[in-house]
């Protein structure tokens, strides 16, 4: 495919529930998209900016956005938060989750004329690779390595990425045949941010010595979805039999793998916590030497205690 052929592809194959909104940045990637959107469903389409307040640059992303928008007539919507980490939480998550929240707020808005169906992000195929090195960076599981999905559901709306499979150099060159200006993000080149380093110091070397990355990458990170989807499956029927919270006396009749599958669902469904895999492996060897009514249990899992309860485990946040 040309430059051009493999953005337009995504967009043809791209086919949301309408009415959409698009979530707008500034930057290239959901310049092009909010664009292509607007050009395709005139009056079905709107706009979530996001303003993050954390640097001297946010208000020039504001202004770009509102005269992109003013000249698509589409409508757009800002929304002002606090984007501040809280401790022990990175810079980067923060202002993710910051933007989810935003995001569902307006499309959730009970006094909106228009009730939104679908939420587009337009994160690339070089996010993606991203992703799964930083997913390798610290050791992560199937999930990790799944990166981004395609699209799933939250808050009853569904959401799509459907640039997954298109370069960012490809996304840019179809802005500048259209014409359409757009803002650099000035972090964007700040080497202290992990994906930062990649982006500048690794894509190239990969695109050197495997010209085909970002599509071996996609299909790596699709093939470990798959096998997470597999264990979260599997991880539901275990919940069955061993109980939530889990009955000791069924976990131990698990494998151990089983066992760490199952105790990370429950960790992860009813607590909202994710266990380091140091405390899952102490966990595991606690739960084989609970074989006597008086064998305590209190280790730290994730952001709490999982501790014996009588002939089952808990957890609890002090």
């Amino acid at each position: 495919m040309t430059n051009t052929q493999s953005f337009d592809a995504a967009m043809r194959a791209f086919a949301p529930a309408l009415p959409l909104a698009v979530g707008l940045s500034g930057g290239a990637d959901s310049t092009a998209l909010l664009l292509a959107c607007a050009r395709r469903w005139p009056g079905q389409v709107q706009a979530i900016h996001v303003h993050h307040g954390l640097q001297a640059a946010a208000d020039g992303f504001e202004q770009h956005c509102v005269r992109l928008c003013r000249e698509l007539q589409v409508p757009l919507s800002v929304q002002r938060l606090d984007a501040r980490p809280t401790p022990g939480q990175s810079p980067e998550d923060a202002a993710r989750q910051a933007r989810y929240k935003a995001f569902e707020a307006v499309a959730l808005d009970g006094k909106a004329q228009v009730a939104i169906k679908s939420i587009a992000l337009a994160q690339h195929a070089d996010d993606q690779v991203e992703t799964v090195l930083l997913a390798l960076s610290r050791g992560a599981g199937v999930a990790g390595l799944a990166a981004m999905p395609a699209c799933w559901e939250r808050a009853g709306l569904q959401w799509h990425r459907p640039l997954l499979r298109v370069s960012a150099a490809d996304v840019r060159h179809w802005l500048r045949e259209q014409g359409q200006a757009w803002v650099e993000d000035p972090t964007n080149t700040d080497e202290r941010f992990t994906r930062n380093r990649i982006r500048v110091q690794l894509m190239p070397v990969l695109e050197a010595a495997f010209p085909a990355f970002r599509a071996t990458f996609a299909r790596s990170a699709s093939h470990a979805a798959q096998a997470a989807e597999l264990l979260e499956e599997l991880a539901r029927d275990d919940a069955l039999a061993v109980g939530l919270p889990p009955q000791i006396a069924p976990l131990q009749r698990l494998g151990r793998a089983r066992q760490a599958n199952v105790l990370r669902h429950w960790l992860r469904v009813d607590h909202q916590t994710t266990p380091a895999a140091a405390q899952l492996a102490e966990l595991l060897d606690q739960i084989q030497a609970c074989t006597t009514r008086g064998h305590r249990i209190h280790i730290k899992v994730g952001r709490g205690y999982v501790v014996r309860s009588g002939s089952k485990l808990d957890w609890y946040n002090p």
